[in-house]
């Protein structure tokens, strides 16, 4: 407890107008609101998060002050996680043994992607062997950073290249979906009513779930644990049936708003000519997974009861948060896409310096 305390106290002192870039982040906000804006009259999908994350990324890349700490994006995860563990239903239990197929699909979904993407990292982009290889793990950011790091391996480089994986794969398959298709992505179909319309119970409701998640995260010490946690504590209350709340979809969006506009500034301050490298190594890499999702989606849908696309959520190489946001886009089966990805980084999380370390030395050849 004490030091969870501590680390509410550090946390709230990143607010402090010292450390907090309170001008950097206000100007990024006022251009991811106006990218949300514009992405909703469009109609285009996912607005308030893809307006805001592909404004503010134009904006990091045109060298503009944009600044978002890392601090900001916890209280949002929050709330996103309360959002995806209302996803969860009694009903859940009773279809686990279904994913089995799909889960075999994954594991060699992953084991696909590391070979082609590290192969690529390697040859193409000609990174040395560690951060060829924790650059093409399929997990997640911060533990293939903490991993090539501590290896040897070239920290930023690993950190720019997961940062534009979820970039470019957030960035492409909303249209993907959206197109081939031809399911509208324009509202979050699977967000609460409004706030005005919804009793005082479930703001109370989400305050509660994000408070006790955050404990619980920190507690157990999971990985994304402000998102996580939230998500075991919501998805335990909907699936015991005490309620069945969800949060109201201005809090959503704004969370999404705020999300879009932290991912968008991650490239703010970056060596443009590093940055452009990895840019343009990322499109082919991202090609490669989405090929991979693609196939794996199509041959599982084959032998499972599910549907392409729900299976392209959960094979998606993108972020958990940003995934399981198409996927209540969609009305699909969040529990399940969320189930996944948290998978795929457990997975990632074990096998990957558990391979580094087999293969050794001889993957520099």
């Amino acid at each position: 407890m004490s030091s969870w305390l501590a680390e509410v106290r550090s946390g709230l002192a990143q607010f402090s107008p010292s450390v907090f870039p309170y001008r950097g982040f206000a100007l990024a906000l006022l251009i991811g609101i106006a990218g949300g804006w514009l992405f909703y009259k469009l109609r285009l999908p996912l607005p308030w998060m893809l307006g805001a994350m592909i404004f503010c990324t134009i904006a990091a890349l045109a060298r503009l002050p944009v600044a978002a700490s890392g601090v900001i994006r916890s209280p949002m995860s929050a709330i996103i996680g309360v959002m995806l563990g209302s996803g969860f239903s009694p009903a859940i239990i009773g279809q686990v043994p279904q994913w089995i197929v799909p889960l075999c699909g994954l594991v060699l979904f992953m084991l696909a992607c590391g070979v082609s993407v590290v192969w690529y990292f390697r040859k193409v982009g000609g990174y040395d062997w560690v951060t060829a290889f924790f650059s093409g793990m399929p997990g997640g950011l911060v533990e293939m950073v903490i991993y090539g790091e501590e290896r040897g391996g070239d920290a930023r480089i690993i950190a720019l290249v997961h940062s534009t994986r979820i970039l470019m794969v957030v960035m492409t398959l909303p249209f993907l979906i959206q197109w081939s298709q031809g399911i509208s992505l324009d509202r979050a179909g699977g967000s609460g009513a409004s706030m005005f319309a919804t009793p005082l119970i479930a703001e109370l409701w989400l305050i509660v779930c994000g408070f006790a998640g955050a404990f619980l995260g920190h507690i157990l010490r999971l990985p994304a644990k402000t998102l996580l946690g939230c998500m075991i504590v919501s998805a335990a209350v909907h699936i015991s049936g005490i309620s069945d709340f969800k949060p109201p979809y201005e809090i959503v969006n704004a969370a999404q708003l705020v999300l879009g506009v932290a991912i968008g500034c991650r490239f703010a301050g970056t060596a443009s000519g590093v940055l452009w490298k990895v840019l343009i190594l990322s499109v082919g890499s991202t090609a490669i997974l989405i090929f991979w999702m693609i196939a794996f989606a199509v041959a599982v849908s084959q032998v499972s009861g599910f549907s392409v696309v729900t299976l392209i959520l959960a094979y998606s190489p993108g972020g958990l948060t940003e995934m399981a946001l198409i996927a209540v886009a969609l009305n699909a089966e969040v529990a399940f896409v969320a189930a996944f990805h948290i998978i795929r980084v457990f997975l990632t999380m074990i096998a990957a310096p558990l391979t580094f370390g087999w293969l050794g030395r001889g993957g520099k050849a």
